[in-house]
């Protein structure tokens, strides 16, 4: 080949790798764009029908969780729209849907009510700004790889948080359903107290709209499940205040009208004075909604065969939110629910997402006036409803039955999300998942292992007691990280084996299990190996791994064990041992050699 064709082949070759490398840079910033060719009439179809569904199911769910973060109506709804949108286009997952959920607003509403009156412009003003913290944290999050981070709150957490959140939501709209006094900002504790102070002064044309509201729901979730319930309870309560306001004007409150048409702008209170105020709430809203968003979209992935790019959710998320904050939408998350209906309808893009929150738009226009018809003890019933589905009753009683550990784990989350600071409740129920890990590895299994007599490979198992054992040599198994939380339990083991038994100064470790063994640990196995040498026998090894292996070699600490003491298999291992444990008999009563690998003398 000539050099000119060498030249022009190099050249074409370097536009090649120029262009993949563009295109590939321009799928990370804008990752829409991976899915967005492969949009075709069928899919688009099957999006615009699930699109329909979900913006039927989201208009009275906005509302409501509205109400919860104590928000004016319309909040909710602005969180479904531009939120979405962004989320949808932005996110790893084809079929989650963002948008306002009920343990955002509890803590949305726990966070600020001690600092501004519920539903002022003051309150709407710091729930902006703690939404555009909560998308920096998420995308700061995203940018650095921290994808994982969720894997750290573990789901007896979530179902705990959540059961707690239920009982805050419902408790927190009992005047409302009942129509007695109990004080703005008041704890679960107070809001009890006073409800029973007020027993007498429950307004019965109140609560009969309630409860009318809260049997329409039950009996339209159980005889057409299809149907949004939300819609029929709301219908229902609507036309019974409808009746009594006719015969006593403004005896039952409404909602009022809903603002029509798309989000207006906004801006966040970014000022360092309110920010301080509100960081650590926004902290944690961040961690609770990318746990939501994640665990959701792993959950629809498993069904729908999809892989879940984490650190993406957690960028998608947080432009989500950064965006939302501009365009009065309040913190939002994945939801289960609409994102569960949206597989369920038949989405196969994201585009379905989107075209939620179109369909919003529209519907919204169209009912917005009928929402000044909606009663607020309506409003009530129907949270408490959406309480009662929160509490994952099944997966309570499995945890109570079959874990100590994780039942301490789920009634402490429960209990602290009733009685403290909310986002501390999320804080303490992670501690609590990591204290009970770290018991766990800092405890690693070992084992006396001796070969099992029946098995003609003689392999080796768990010695119970009743097994015969070398008189001078001891097979332990480790299994799990040896590291600086479990130094004592390890050195404990070993010497606690030699110390019953000083005659068996000689140790072989099965290392297969061996994960991980840090500096500390390094340490103390040099330690030990030179304690047992003292007693003139020594610490051998087999079956390491390469990475606890290389540790080992480059800080000279298989020197100082011996590196002549490491070994690939049992095998190899007994066959050099052995020669140490002198000529006569080694083997206890029954007068054959323990392992087949020995030659008794």
């Amino acid at each position: 080949m000539s050099s000119s064709a060498t030249i022009s082949h190099q050249s074409f070759s370097g536009r090649i790798k120029r262009k993949i490398s563009w295109n590939k840079l321009k799928v990370k910033i804008f990752p829409f764009l991976s899915w967005l060719p492969k949009v075709n009439r069928e899919t688009m179809r099957a999006d615009l029908v699930a699109g329909l569904t979900g913006a039927a199911v989201v208009l009275p769910q906005g509302v409501a969780f509205a109400t919860i973060a104590g928000l004016p109506p319309a909040y909710g709804l602005y969180a479904a729209m531009v939120p979405a949108v962004v989320a949808a286009l932005w996110g790893s997952s084809k079929h989650l849907v963002s948008g306002p959920t009920t343990a955002i607003s509890i803590v949305v509403f726990s966070a600020l009510s001690p600092l501004a009156e519920p539903g002022s412009a003051e309150f709407v003003t710091l729930a902006l700004t703690l939404t555009f913290l909560a998308g920096v944290f998420q995308l700061i999050m995203g940018f650095a790889k921290m994808g994982t981070l969720v894997n750290f709150i573990s789901h007896t957490v979530v179902i705990g948080f959540t059961a707690g959140a239920a009982i805050l939501i419902a408790s927190s709209q009992i005047k409302h359903f009942f129509g007695v006094d109990i004080s703005r900002g008041a704890s679960f504790y107070e809001t009890m107290h006073e409800f029973l102070l007020h027993l007498g002064s429950i307004d019965w044309s109140v609560a009969s709209v309630g409860f009318i509201t809260l049997a329409a729901g039950i009996v339209s979730r159980r005889i057409v499940p299809k149907f949004p319930y939300m819609i029929s309870a709301m219908i229902a309560g609507g036309v019974v205040a409808f009746g009594i306001n006719t015969v006593s004007a403004d005896a039952v409150k409404t909602v009022g009208v809903l603002a029509a048409g798309l989000p207006p702008l906004s801006a966040p209170d970014l000022s360092p004075a309110t920010i301080k105020v509100i960081a650590g709430s926004a902290f944690a809203i961040a961690i609770l909604a990318l746990t939501e968003a994640v665990s959701i979209g792993r959950a629809v992935a498993v069904r729908s065969g999809q892989r879940i790019d984490g650190n993406q959710e957690f960028i998608g998320q947080g432009l989500s939110n950064l965006a939302g904050s501009f365009f009065s939408g309040y913190a939002s998350s994945g939801s289960f629910n609409r994102s569960g209906l949206n597989y369920e309808a038949g989405a196969k893009t994201p585009l379905a997402a989107v075209s939620a929150a179109v369909f919003l738009v529209l519907i919204l226009l169209a009912v917005a006036p009928l929402a000044a018809y909606l009663p607020i003890p309506a409003m009530a019933a129907i949270l408490f409803l959406v309480a009662w589905g929160l509490i994952d009753f099944k997966h309570v009683r499995s945890i109570l039955r079959t874990s100590k550990s994780e039942s301490a784990i789920l009634a402490t989350t429960f209990f602290a999300t009733l009685f403290v600071e909310l986002e501390f409740a999320i804080y303490i129920g992670i501690l609590m998942s990591l204290m009970f890990y770290l018991r766990r590895t800092a405890c690693p299994a070992i084992h006396s292992l001796v070969p099992d007599e029946a098995d003609p490979k003689r392999r080796l198992v768990p010695n119970h007691g009743n097994t015969r054992e070398c008189s001078r040599l001891k097979v332990v198994g480790i299994n799990g990280p040896v590291f600086f939380g479990a130094i004592n339990h390890v050195e404990g083991a070993l010497r606690g084996f030699s110390d019953r038994h000083p005659e068996q100064n000689h140790i072989l470790v099965n290392a297969k299990g061996i994960s991980f063994v840090d500096i500390a640990a390094a340490e103390m196995l040099v330690n030990e190996a030179r304690r047992l040498r003292a007693l003139g026998g020594g610490l051998y090894f087999y079956g390491l791994n390469h990475e606890v292996s290389e540790l080992l070699n480059v800080g000279g600490y298989a020197e100082d064990i011996g590196e002549e003491n490491f070994f690939a298999s049992k095998a190899d291992a007994i066959a050099v041992i052995h020669k140490k444990l002198g000529t006569s008999p080694v083997c206890s009563k029954g007068g054959k050699p323990v392992f087949i690998e020995c030659q008794l003398a």
